[in-house]
């Protein structure tokens, strides 16, 4: 047979770690809540795509018909 005493400060630890884990949760929320209304507000998925602060060429329209020739090489 257990004894299932409990002391004080299990009490206390119990309060603590709801303190916690309601903390991580608002946490969690903001986070998912400002992603959402970011997502949201670009509107457009391709917005979304491009936004990478970096050029990536199979995402960008050829509006050029130009072609540049190669430099040549020497032997």
């Amino acid at each position: 047979m257990a004894i299932q005493v409990e002391h004080e400060i299990h009490k206390r630890r119990r309060g603590r770690n709801m303190g916690v884990g309601i903390l991580l949760l608002a946490f969690i929320g903001v986070v998912f809540g400002l992603t959402v209304v970011k997502v949201l507000q670009l509107g457009d998925l391709r917005k979304f795509e491009t936004f990478d602060h970096v050029v990536r060429p199979q995402i960008v329209p050829d509006t050029t018909e130009t072609t540049v020739p190669l430099p040549e090489v020497s032997n």
